[in-house]
């Protein structure tokens, strides 16, 4: 794997207060602001080569690379003799790394990404710092996207499907003997809230959908197959007490709904057969009314601990 784009700086999200390096020029070639002028972003690229969108008081915008920008935050902390937490190198505390989204379900084909997710644990020093640490890593080149351990397990208690699946995923990459621990204990962190969430979060995208189609006439198929899968996906945990990834004997009638070849009202059909299922399974299921936050925080903290014995 190639680990080019993520030893640069991570994107600046939209709404970062900055600092220009360099003068700003205006449309006619004469200087519009100096070296020095704060500005926020209004618009970032998609990587660390194109340009920033930076709007200034005065409501004159400006495209800026990277290297013309510092953040506010961080070029005064400079100025005052502190440097700022370097993000890049948290990736090199990357302690769990695993493939999910298509590839991990059954569900790729040749045009396939192959998305990774995982788990980072900064070192305490960094963590402890008044800059703190980020909750997550992201490397859109590479699709990766990498939680902060605490970040991560808190997400995994309100039973979010996305981080659920990185615990049951079966391509594991990386686990470092923390998250190894972690991957023992995973049945933690399933509780009744997966009814709620797996369940509201499908009701709410079909409502969406059901719009999309009677406003444009169509909608997007990959993600109707997903969240059909999400249904299946979410029943199995209620009933069985695990999260099931891979699609198995629903491959193929999910890969007719991705390429468009089931009538929406044939899938609006299954979806609601799926949730009557929800609801008889969140009825009799065993799982626990809530996760086991005792047992997370304890990881947590030992966690903590190796983390501080470097």
């Amino acid at each position: 794997m190639s680990r080019s784009p993520i030893n640069l700086p991570p994107i600046l999200p939209v709404g970062t207060q900055v600092v220009v390096l360099t003068e700003v020029k205006a449309a006619n070639g004469k200087a519009a602001h100096p070296a020095g002028a704060v500005g926020v972003i209004v618009q970032s690229p998609a990587d660390y080569w194109h340009a920033y969108r930076v709007r200034f008081p005065d409501d004159v915008e400006a495209a800026l690379s990277r290297p013309q920008l510092a953040v506010l935050s961080h070029y005064k902390a400079e100025r005052s003799g502190t440097a700022p937490l370097a993000e890049y190198d948290l990736f090199d505390h990357v302690i769990y790394r695993c493939v999910v989204g298509s590839r991990a379900y059954g569900l790729d084909d040749d045009q396939s990404d192959t998305d990774r997710r995982g788990v980072y644990l900064p070192p305490a020093e960094r963590h402890w710092s008044l800059y703190g640490v980020p909750e997550q890593l992201e490397s859109p080149g590479t699709e990766e996207v990498y939680w902060e351990l605490q970040k991560f397990l808190t997400l995994a208690l309100k039973a979010n499907p996305n981080v659920l699946e990185c615990l049951y995923t079966p391509l594991v990459e990386h686990a470092s003997p923390v998250a190894q621990e972690m991957l023992a204990m995973r049945d933690a962190f399933l509780s009744r809230m997966v009814y709620q969430t797996y369940n509201g979060y499908v009701l709410s995208q079909f409502k969406k959908l059901q719009g999309d189609l009677r406003n444009k006439g169509a909608v997007k198929w990959k993600h109707v197959m997903h969240l059909i899968r999400l249904l299946l996906s979410g029943v199995t945990v209620l009933r069985e007490g695990f999260v099931p990834v891979r699609v198995e004997d629903h491959r193929e009638r999910l890969l007719s709904i991705k390429r468009g070849e089931v009538p929406f009202e044939e899938v609006e059909q299954w979806r609601l057969d799926l949730h009557r299922q929800f609801e008889e399974a969140a009825q009799t299921t065993k799982l626990p009314e809530r996760p086991d936050y005792e047992r997370a925080n304890a990881l947590l903290i030992r966690a903590r601990r190796a983390a501080l014995e470097g």
